[in-house]
């Protein structure tokens, strides 16, 4: 699989702002068919950190309905990302 392939977005909420100012953890949207050692060669490549470990999770299919017609979201894939001690990926900077 592609590295640049495998990551798909930041999530950038409250929580996950916590935790990367007080734990050194990145959390991503990745691919939902990418594994724990893609997510981590990805992420070393692309931003040039030590990765020390992944978690990953997966995030059901959830129904919207928009008037009377009734969707569903897509199933995706999370993964928690922690950092080496004083390492940081530059684009989480400016938020």
């Amino acid at each position: 699989m592609n590295v640049y392939d495998v990551i798909q977005r930041p999530l950038v909420t409250e929580k996950s702002n916590i935790a990367r100012e007080e734990v050194n953890v990145v959390t991503l949207a990745v691919n939902p068919r990418a594994t724990k050692y893609d997510i981590r060669n990805a992420v070393e490549s692309l931003f040039g950190v030590q990765v020390l470990e992944v978690h990953t999770m997966r995030q059901p299919r959830k129904s919207k309905k928009v008037g009377k017609f009734t969707g569903r979201k897509p199933e995706w894939k999370k993964a928690i990302v922690r950092l080496a001690e004083g390492q940081s990926i530059e684009f989480f900077e400016g938020v």
